[in-house]
């Protein structure tokens, strides 16, 4: 799933209105973002194999330590509690730690089975959605569309850059989304780079999301904004 993480980070916004969107992002993506490192360090591996699933041509070989249930649930509890020492925000680190937790749901319901429960247990599980591409776009589609909303409920642009980064942002993501469902890539190498290259896109958010403010009813007084 691509887009289908970004929906759950954006939607978190309404649950944790006082945490950057970037960090929520960065939350959704952990996984994804720390998994890049760890092919190119050869400690998890992936192969192009196109056919392996109708949505993507990547097996992913073996990638316990960033992936598998347990390895997860240790991220996310890292994650939050790493958040909660620098911000002592409570909410927004149990938002956190759901958020990069929700990244193992949500590849469970759209890998095949590839994705351990715990690093070097032989079972493997995962839901398939990838076997079909209009069910996975549909439902991927639906859920960052979701998201999207939520977002746009909690929060408005309180200037042009917060309006025109944001929108420019989601068209980043719909335009790598398209260009993803035609290509192969030519190498593990140049997925990991590309993996890698997500990391690019936290100032952007931080960027846009500074630039917008909580959507209240009048009266309400407005959250105060915390990284």
């Amino acid at each position: 799933m691509f887009i289908g993480h970004f929906a759950v980070g954006f939607a978190a916004k309404r649950a944790a209105p006082r945490t950057s969107l970037a960090t929520l992002m960065i939350a959704a993506q952990l996984v994804d973002l720390v998994w890049p490192a760890f092919v190119l360090l050869g400690i998890e591996r992936v192969r192009i194999d196109p056919g392996n699933t109708a949505f993507t041509p990547l097996d992913f070989e073996s990638y316990p330590w960033t992936h598998s249930l347990l390895m997860v649930l240790v991220w996310a509890a890292a994650f939050g509690l790493a958040y909660r020492a620098r911000t002592g925000y409570v909410r927004g680190a149990w938002v956190v730690a759901a958020l990069v937790f929700s990244h193992w749901v949500l590849d469970w319901v759209t890998h095949r089975p590839d994705l351990q429960l715990v690093p070097g247990a032989g079972a493997r599980t995962g839901l398939g959605l990838w076997s079909s591409v209009p069910a996975t776009v549909i439902v991927e589609g639906a859920l960052f569309a979701a998201g999207l909303g939520v977002y746009l409920s909690t929060t408005r642009a309180r200037n042009r850059k917060g309006s025109v980064g944001f929108w420019a942002f989601v068209a980043t993501l719909l335009l790598l989304y398209a260009a993803n469902l035609s290509q192969v890539p030519p190498s593990a190498t140049a997925v990991a780079v590309g993996g890698l290259a997500a990391w690019l896109f936290v100032p952007w958010i931080a960027w846009f999301d500074r630039n917008r403010e909580p959507s209240v009813a009048p009266g309400e007084p407005a959250a105060e904004i915390a990284s």
